[in-house]
């Protein structure tokens, strides 16, 4: 996948209506540090439009990133950030909610994980709630660089057991330092250039 242009077309607040858009979307959802937007600024090709925070918790909002005016880079709310209220926590998991279901685009979401751990109990919440809502996530499985290479296996299943996930579902181990996993990611994302509905999985 060749990124000719990016543009941060449209950002969603909780009291936000859904932008009505013409192309396929695929959202980016996980915890906050997990490593979301070094990953969406490598697949991007760029080295900051999408804001990294020193200051977990900071995205509070739906970011829209039109990418060669083909497809949305949709930056989903991060999640399970301790330091914020729990009025705070359930604004972000409406608005992550009202996308799932109202989006009218939306393809697939990749959801984030940190291989060196096994997923969180919010980590399972988001991957249940992305499964009930008909879509079938994309596991990435990040940091990579942290991990030795024998551990990448057993990592994966450590991954795939906690979240109960199906044997169908893909896992990407991705490195925002190395860029190892970014043209398996571009492989899945291209699946929907040009989709005319909704590819889900589940009910």
């Amino acid at each position: 996948m060749i990124i000719k242009s990016v543009n941060l077309e449209t950002v969603c607040g909780i009291t936000s209506k859904l932008p009505d858009n013409a192309y396929p979307e695929v959202a980016f959802a996980g915890r906050s540090n997990v490593g979301k937007s070094s990953l969406i600024n490598a697949l991007m090709n760029r080295k900051s439009l999408a804001r990294i925070s020193s200051q977990p918790g900071k995205t509070q909002t739906i970011n829209y990133y039109n990418v060669n005016d083909a497809i949305y880079f949709v930056d989903l709310p991060g999640y399970g950030y301790a330091r914020v209220s729990e009025s705070v926590k359930a604004q972000w998991g409406k608005m992550i909610e009202n996308y799932l279901r109202r989006s009218k685009q939306l393809r697939t979401v990749f959801l984030l994980v940190d291989i060196r751990h096994a997923p969180t109990k919010n980590d399972v919440v988001m991957y249940d709630w992305i499964c009930r809502n008909g879509y079938q996530p994309v596991i990435i499985a990040t940091k990579l660089d942290k991990i030795k290479r024998s551990q990448i296996q057993s990592q994966i299943k450590l991954i795939k057991t906690t979240l109960d996930a199906s044997k169908e579902t893909l896992i990407i181990p991705f490195s925002a330092q190395t860029k190892q996993g970014r043209e398996e990611i571009y492989e899945v994302i291209e699946t929907f250039l040009g989709t005319e509905g909704p590819q889900q999985g589940g009910e």
